[in-house]
């Protein structure tokens, strides 16, 4: 089970894996739930993870996240996608695509993914997150194994070729700024636990690779042994 967070001596909350976040609320104390992670992966016959898919816009995360979703929903498991947009017309509603609102936009998607894995959930999150440090203070949130992080490794040239949303267009117009891959930066993976080139293999292949990779893991239970 993951470990509640804790005050630390200059008044911030620690996570279980390590990191730090300021804290405003005082006299504050965490609430274990009678029903633990444990005995929801033990009803449920699986286990609870975050799959983080990163990549530039167009390489296909979101598209490759709901296909392994459904594919883990017709298993019978319990699994939910964060998606990107969606979350920015909501939750996060309010930040904009500086680099601080980029950092604050993946902060809190961690900590939701966070509460999906406590809730015996595998929380599939599709997000550009292009920085590495954003990154790792959303696996540094969980303990080892629970963070899967996945490059949908398509190059640049290729996400501009699809441009579902006409973003690159735009972009190189000078009509978006801050744009990932034209005028800011992602930085890649340097040691994903999977990279999927999502650029060239077929969304089949994709979901095939997630797939196995979560059965070896033992995430979730093979194909038919559920």
């Amino acid at each position: 089970m993951t470990a509640a967070p804790s005050n630390t001596a200059d008044g911030t909350k620690a996570s279980p894996g390590g990191a730090t976040q300021p804290g405003i609320a005082t006299n504050i104390v965490w609430h274990h739930s009678t029903v633990t992670r444990a005995a929801r992966a033990h009803q449920r016959g699986h286990r609870s993870a975050i799959l983080w898919f990163t990549g530039l816009s167009g390489a296909g995360k979101s598209t490759l996240a709901n296909a392994v979703n459904s594919a883990l929903f017709e298993q019978g498991l319990a699994c939910y996608v964060l998606d990107g947009d969606n979350v920015r017309h909501g939750l996060c509603a309010d930040l904009g695509f500086s680099d601080a609102d980029r950092e604050e936009n993946i902060r809190r998607i961690g900590e939701v993914a966070k509460l999906f894995l406590d809730a015996g959930v595998v929380v599939l999150t599709a997000f550009v997150s292009p920085f590495r440090a954003d990154r790792r203070r959303a696996r540094a949130l969980v303990e080892g194994g629970d963070f899967i992080e996945i490059h949908c490794a398509a190059d640049l040239g290729v996400c501009e070729q699809r441009d579902t949303k006409g973003l690159y267009e735009k972009a190189r117009a000078g009509q978006i700024k801050d744009f990932t891959g034209i005028s800011s930066p992602y930085e890649e993976p340097e040691a994903p636990e999977l990279r999927i080139d999502t650029g060239s293999q077929s969304l089949e292949e994709s979901v095939a690779q997630v797939l196995t990779y979560l059965e070896s893991q033992g995430v979730v239970p093979a194909a038919g042994k559920g």
